[in-house]
């Protein structure tokens, strides 16, 4: 049996927790213009932008902006399918097919969007993943992505 994990991480946001749900149910089209850096296309393959199924194809970068050489990023492609949970503030990504994909066997995304004061929330990520087999690294590059994800887009939210 391959190596599986979760990783957990809490990003604090300025900012009500309804601007950013709405932004990661609703708003994917809007992340080339806002973080273009990590996203540069999010298109809708089946169903709605905010449809609870729905399918999504991102086209996006593995790297840190500024701190690597672009010749370094690596651009990948990531077919999703969305869970949303409006009541708890989640969005549940499963991951389908992508260069993740052929790595991972199980690559499940979780953004929960959580009040901690009236003008500032948390977004608890968790990523729970199993390796293909034992050859391939651990995801901590995509966990950090998603991480870097979630914060370049906070000036962005707080514009809208």
């Amino acid at each position: 049996m391959a190596t599986s994990g979760t990783y957990v991480t809490e990003v604090p946001l300025n900012g009500t927790v309804d601007k950013y749900y709405k932004r990661w149910k609703s708003e994917n089209h809007l992340f080339p213009d806002a973080v273009g850096h990590h996203i540069q296309s999010v298109t809708v393959h089946d169903g709605e932008w905010d449809s609870h199924g729905g399918i999504k194809i991102w086209n996006y970068t593995l790297g840190i902006p500024l701190l690597i050489p672009d010749s370094l990023f690596i651009k990948e492609i990531f077919k999703e399918k969305r869970e949303i949970d409006d009541e708890n503030k989640r969005v549940t990504v499963r991951g389908l097919e992508g260069h993740v994909m052929e790595q991972l066997k199980v690559y499940d995304l979780i953004f929960q969007f959580i009040p901690k004061s009236e003008d500032g929330c948390v977004c608890k990520i968790t990523m729970i993943w199993e390796k293909r087999n034992d050859d391939f690294p651990e995801p901590s590059d995509y966990m950090k992505l998603l991480k870097s994800l979630v914060v370049d887009m906070e000036d962005h939210v707080l514009k809208a």
